[in-house]
C-alpha cells in the first residue's frame, strides 16, 4: 500500500504515519516545510517527505505532478493536515486561513490525485472534528468579510468542509473506484492547539493547571485508530462517504445537531453537492475536478 498523508509528521498525523508503516505501507507525507517532517520524521522507516503547501494552488498541482510523472498509485489519502482557532489570516484570492487550509487544499489535492489513485478500492479518508456541531456552511459570508472575523466559527465551518467533502466525494468517486470517509478522531492534545492560550485551554477544560490532559481526551495513537480503521477496513467496503467516530460509523444527531454522533448538516448531500462545486469553482479546477 502507498498512502499519502498530509500532516504526517506531527500530532495525530504522525501516530497514522507510524501506525501505516508498522503494518508494512509507503508513506509519503506532503509538508509545507519538509525539512521539519523530515526531521520529525528520523528513524522511521518506509517513509518520504515531499513539498507541498495546502495554502498554494501552484503548489499542490507540483506535487500531483511529481506523483504522476513517478507513475506512482496512491492506495490511500488522508487529509489529516489543518489549523485550527488561529488568528485572522487570508490567503489566495482572500480566503478565509482555515477554510482555505482545512478543506480547500484538500480538495483541490485529492482531484489533483484522482489520475493516480488506485481504481481499485483507493480510499480518501477525511479528518474532520466534532467541530463541526458549531455550524454549517456560512453561505453567506464563508469568508468573513462582512462579518467580524470568529475564529472557532472558522474553525467549526472548516470541519463541517472536510464531512462535506467526503459525501460528495463517495457519489462523485464511486465509478472511479475511489471510497471515501470522514473521521472525528477524538479529543486530543497535540500541536494543533498551538493558537490556543493555556489559560484558555484550561478554562475550556482539555488540562488542568498542570498541563496534564482531561480524563475524556485520548493520546494520538487512540485518535489514529479510527484513521487507520477508516483506511483498511473492509467493514466499510461498502458504506463509502459515512462519517465515523470511535472505529465505528456515528450515528446521525438530531436535526439541531444535539446528542451524539454527527451534525445533519455536515452530511447533507445537498450541502455537499453546493460545496464541491463552490470549491471548483474558486479553486479554478475545472474540468480537473471530479463530477
Amino acid at each position: 500500500m502507498t498512502a499519502v498523508v498530509t500532516g504526517g509528521h506531527s500530532g495525530l498525523g504522525l501516530a497514522t504515519t507510524r501506525a501505516l508503516t508498522t503494518a508494512g505501507a509507503r508513506v509519503i507525507v506532503p509538508a509545507r516545510r519538509p525539512n521539519a517532517a523530515r526531521e520529525a520524521l528520523h528513524g522511521t522507516e518506509g517513509v518520504e517527505v515531499a513539498e507541498m503547501d495546502l495554502a498554494d494552488g501552484a503548489s499542490i498541482r507540483s506535487f500531483a505532478d511529481q506523483l504522476a510523472d513517478r507513475r506512482i498509485t496512491v492506495d490511500l489519502v488522508v487529509a489529516g493536515a489543518g489549523v485550527m482557532a488561529c488568528p485572522e489570516q487570508r490567503v489566495g484570492a482572500g480566503w478565509e486561513l482555515q477554510f482555505a487550509t482545512n478543506h480547500l487544499g484538500h480538495f483541490a489535492m485529492v482531484n489533483r490525485l484522482v489520475p493516480v489513485l488506485n481504481p481499485v478500492g483507493a480510499r480518501v479518508v477525511v479528518v474532520s472534528s466534532g467541530a463541526h456541531r458549531i455550524t454549517g456552511i456560512r453561505w453567506d459570508d464563508i469568508h468573513f468579510e462582512h462579518h467580524a472575523y470568529d475564529r472557532w466559527q472558522a474553525y467549526g465551518q472548516s470541519k463541517t468542509a472536510n464531512a462535506l467533502f467526503a459525501t460528495q466525494l463517495s457519489v462523485l468517486g464511486r465509478d472511479r473506484g475511489i471510497l471515501a470517509y470522514s473521521v472525528h478522531p477524538g479529543l486530543i492534545i497535540t500541536p494543533l492547539q498551538r493558537h490556543i492560550p493555556r489559560a484558555e485551554q484550561i478554562e475550556l477544560g482539555w488540562i488542568d493547571e498542570l498541563g496534564r490532559p482531561g480524563p475524556e481526551f485520548k493520546t494520538p495513537a487512540q485518535g489514529a485508530a479510527t484513521i487507520v480503521w477508516a483506511a483498511t477496513s473492509p467493514l466499510l467496503a461498502d458504506r463509502t462517504g459515512v462519517y465515523c467516530e470511535d472505529c465505528d460509523i456515528a450515528p446521525v444527531a438530531a436535526p439541531d445537531g444535539a446528542g451524539p454522533g454527527v451534525a445533519p448538516w455536515a452530511i447533507d448531500p445537498s450541502e455537499a453537492e453546493r460545496l464541491w462545486e463552490y470549491s471548483a469553482r474558486i479553486t479554478e479546477l475545472g474540468p480537473g475536478a471530479l463530477r
